[in-house]
């Protein structure tokens, strides 16, 4: 059986094209795996993304993000601490879960 991941839908398309290939999460979504299979819908919407594979996992702290995350998140790294800032207000210490596109 494979686990599921949710994204805003507003990431559809960079996931599906392969402009987004990690996503940042907290603790309460850190049990993924590599090599883990992970079906991918959009939050609140429920719709299929895509089929992905877990690359790697590795823990990151908001202030260590880089420019190479914000790449492969698909924004500038400004904009990427302000949306994880925007999801998890209170929380410095996060996961990176590194995915491609199956």
């Amino acid at each position: 059986m494979s686990k599921e991941i949710t994204f805003y839908s507003r990431f559809s398309s960079d996931i599906r094209s392969g402009l987004k290939t990690i996503t940042i999460r907290d603790h309460s979504e850190s049990d993924y795996q590599s090599g883990n299979l992970v079906k991918a819908f959009t939050n609140p919407e429920g719709e299929f993304i895509a089929n992905l594979k877990v690359v790697d996992v590795y823990p990151v702290r908001i202030e260590d993000l880089t420019e190479t995350h914000a790449k492969q998140e698909n924004m500038s790294l400004p904009e990427l601490k302000s949306v994880i800032k925007e999801i998890y207000p209170d929380e410095n210490n996060f996961f990176v879960i590194e995915f491609a596109t199956e």
